[in-house]
């Protein structure tokens, strides 16, 4: 029977990180990396850990790897703060962990499912969502474009049965902070690597999003919360180029 790691990054997460750690009471191991929390996460995560450890936020990805170094065992399960193991993704997991299965692959992806303004998400680009969150320590690292992380595995990868819920936001003011983190992170990224903001990135590929999905991707049957969630990827869009390209007309002068 193999041992799994499960390893989280947080910081300031105490309205819901206790919902994730009673969710994960499965695992071998729990490795919780903070970025120095100010608010009662610490003390939360203590009473399910001893694995508890600070360090200074560089990026999402560098605080992932951190994470995935304190991570002992030779299987890891990956978790964000305001995610939660339902009980048939839980029972999945244990059932390969205690099968032969665990040495057939390197890797397995989740279907995440997101919470949005009371309900769960199943159109537009938000889902199906799957991410691969259970790997082989030594096949796996994160890698990706900041903020938007992902492991980059070396190995045969499947999918697992049941769902990781995902409580994002809790209004739209909390989804607008969001984006504009993000797109201030994604876009000092794209500038570094060498990319340009054009007026097609500017006019066209938010409409596109939008279009996407709504209609692409049939967010129209998700009522209001499909128009909001639309409207806000082609925002999304739209911000990050923006900021592109304020990031190459400073450099112009």
């Amino acid at each position: 029977m193999k041992k799994i790691s499960v390893a989280i990054i947080c910081y300031n997460e105490e309205k819901k990180i206790e919902r994730t750690l009673k969710s994960i009471d499965w695992a071998d191991e729990i490795v919780v990396v903070d970025s120095f929390s100010t608010d009662k996460t610490l003390e939360i995560c203590k009473k399910y850990t001893d694995k508890v450890y600070q360090h200074s936020f560089e990026s999402h990805i560098q605080q992932k790897n951190i994470a995935l170094d304190y991570c002992t065992h030779d299987w890891v399960f990956s978790i964000d703060a305001d995610e939660v193991v339902t009980q048939e993704l839980k029972q999945s997991i244990l059932q390969i962990k205690n099968s032969e299965l665990i040495e057939e692959y390197d890797g397995y992806y989740v279907s995440r499912i997101i919470q949005y303004l009371g309900k769960w998400i199943k159109y537009t680009q938000w889902y199906p969502d799957f991410k691969l969150r259970l790997f082989r320590k030594v096949k796996a690292k994160w890698g990706g474009i900041d903020p938007h992380d992902t492991i980059l595995l070396e190995g045969k990868t499947s999918r697992i049965n049941g769902k990781l819920l995902h409580y994002s936001y809790d209004d739209i003011s909390a989804h607008l902070r969001t984006i504009d983190l993000y797109t201030s992170i994604m876009s000092k990224e794209y500038w570094k690597r060498g990319k340009k903001a054009s007026v097609i990135n500017l006019t066209l590929r938010p409409l596109y999003a939008i279009f996407k999905s709504y209609i692409l991707k049939r967010g129209f049957l998700e009522g209001k919360q499909g128009i909001i969630i639309s409207l806000l990827d082609g925002y999304y869009v739209l911000l990050k180029f923006a900021k592109l390209m304020e990031y190459d007309l400073e450099k112009q002068q």
